[in-house]
């Protein structure tokens, strides 16, 4: 098992930043891929970055050029730092993690974060 707890949610006026972290326990860290998606209300899950196990990335369309993943393995975290901030950014974003290999799809992750609500005002 690998429990995941994500951080640093929080109220931004557009155009600000936010770096969210993801710390995870239970098995070695570096063996695992990592992902970032984010759920706003009424909407279905959708995927913003993932991370693999030797720092591949990859990002939605909607977000490249200002989100950056990255993943610091001693520290047993993954961090999404969000930059010019847009108010349809607006959503629950939950870390998820599978083995070696990312992936974009939601159904292929295995373990889920509670998830940390970011909200951008306009």
């Amino acid at each position: 098992q690998v429990q995941l707890v994500e951080s640093g949610g929080g109220l931004v006026q557009a155009g600000g930043s936010l770096r969210l972290s993801c710390t995870a326990s239970g098995r070695p860290f570096n063996n695992y891929a990592l992902g970032w998606f984010r759920q706003a209300p009424g909407k279905e899950r959708e995927f913003v970055a993932a991370i693999d196990w030797s720092g591949g990335r990859t990002y939605a369309d909607s977000v490249k050029g200002r989100f950056t993943i990255s993943r610091d393995d001693p520290k047993n975290t993954v961090y999404l730092q969000m930059n010019s901030l847009k108010p349809e950014d607006t959503a629950v974003y939950l870390c998820a993690a599978r083995r070696r290999i990312l992936s974009m799809r939601v159904d292929v992750y295995d373990y889920w974060g509670q998830g940390t609500q970011v909200t951008v005002s306009s």
